[in-house]
């Protein structure tokens, strides 16, 4: 096992520039998750990691080495690609067993480790049959084995998992969340999707345009968001969106007007804002309620997804720049069209700015947040 340190990582293709002084610590056996939307320089991160991409500038170190010019053969690490990247006239055993046999490990020590790590992943019957032969899940298993048996210091995934289909994704999760367990090696993780992030993750890191925005736990990340970037990406279904003004702002209470006129109350706004101050109120779809005796908007349902044990209503009210979304319980009786007041939870608001950063107070704690400006 080893941790990682990233300083002052850069790195262009030409005049584009896909890394912008990422600084990043991943602590020894440690599960962190990197996440945020196409493009953002997640795979080239992992990839400069792994020593696939040279930077430009910045220092790479796995536990107290300087690998930040090594080839990926000499850092330590092992890679899971999202194509698995298996040789297909190989057996199982053959592909995992290949790397070991390039660095020249004897018969008994590869078969060894090989029998090993299939026993690990539930491969043992397997390991005679040729990728062609095996189903998605037991591909990307065979790719972990492969990486298992090189024994790594740290291990990295490169969205591994979005080849599968959803029931082969949950399941394939819990495979990983247990090999971490298990192994208690450092693993970093790369996905665009934040429910695995979320599920998976000891601390998740949140990238956009080559900079870091935020890092912390899923907890952290979900309940205090330092900008509205992160509050949007973070959570499915996303946070709701709803522009006003400053009314009144007291120490820990802060008044806002939204579009149709309606007057929110929002706890625990860090400091006075000036009135007129235009904001952006944050609310997530668990945190609305239906009726109740203030923080009311009205709203006209415009569908229902019932899911069993909740249901996703959607609203349409002039409040929201896109449409409210409502967790309501799994025996909500409205439909479509019916009219429908909500009630904003005042200690559950966030309030963001101008420029998107969260004005709520936060509590004492290690929180990292941004290191760009967006």
């Amino acid at each position: 096992m080893a941790s990682l340190s990233l300083r002052n990582i850069h790195k262009s293709f030409g005049k584009t520039a896909v890394l912008s002084g990422i600084d990043l610590d991943v602590a020894d056996g440690e599960f962190t998750v990197i996440v945020g939307p196409s493009g953002c320089g997640k795979s080239t991160l992992l990839r400069t990691v792994a020593g696939l991409e040279e930077i430009d500038k910045g220092t790479i170190k796995i536990g107290e080495i300087d690998v930040s010019r090594l080839p990926p053969s000499e850092r330590g690490i092992a890679m899971v690609f999202q194509s698995y990247a298996l040789y297909p006239h190989m057996t199982v055993y053959a592909n995992m067993s290949f790397g070991m046999k390039i660095a020249g490990a004897s018969p008994e020590e590869i078969d060894q480790a090989v029998r090993a790590a299939a026993e690990t992943l539930g491969l043992t019957a397997l390991l005679e049959r040729k990728p062609k032969e095996l189903s998605g899940g037991q591909r990307q298993r065979t790719a972990i084995g492969r990486a298992i048996v090189r024994r790594p210091r740290i291990f990295l995934f490169d969205e591994p998992l979005s080849n599968l289909d959803a029931s082969l994704r949950v399941k394939m999760r819990h495979e990983i969340a247990r090999l971490h367990e298990t192994l208690e090696t450092t693993m970093i993780y790369v996905t665009h999707d934040q429910v695995e992030a979320m599920t998976l993750a000891d601390r998740i890191v949140v990238l956009r345009e080559g900079c870091i925005e935020q890092t912390g736990s899923p907890h952290e990340l979900y309940k205090y968001p330092v900008n509205r970037f992160v509050a949007g990406f973070i959570g499915s279904p996303a946070m709701n969106f709803l522009s006003g003004f400053v009314v009144e702002s007291r120490p820990d209470i802060t008044t806002v007007r939204l579009e149709s006129g309606a007057m929110i109350q929002v706890n625990g706004v860090a400091g006075a804002l000036p009135p007129d101050t235009p904001v952006t109120l944050g609310i997530r779809p668990e945190h609305l309620t239906p009726g109740g005796d203030h923080n009311l908007i009205e709203t006209q349902i415009k569908l229902v997804e019932p899911l069993g044990s909740h249901s996703y209503v959607y609203l349409d009210t002039p409040d929201a720049e896109d449409q409210l979304i409502f967790r309501a319980s799994g025996d909500f009786s409205f439909a479509k069209g019916d009219r429908l007041t909500v009630c904003i939870a005042a200690d559950q608001c966030h309030l963001f700015g101008k420029d998107g950063r969260e004005l709520r107070q936060k509590p004492s704690g290690n929180l990292t947040t941004s290191q760009g400006d967006h």
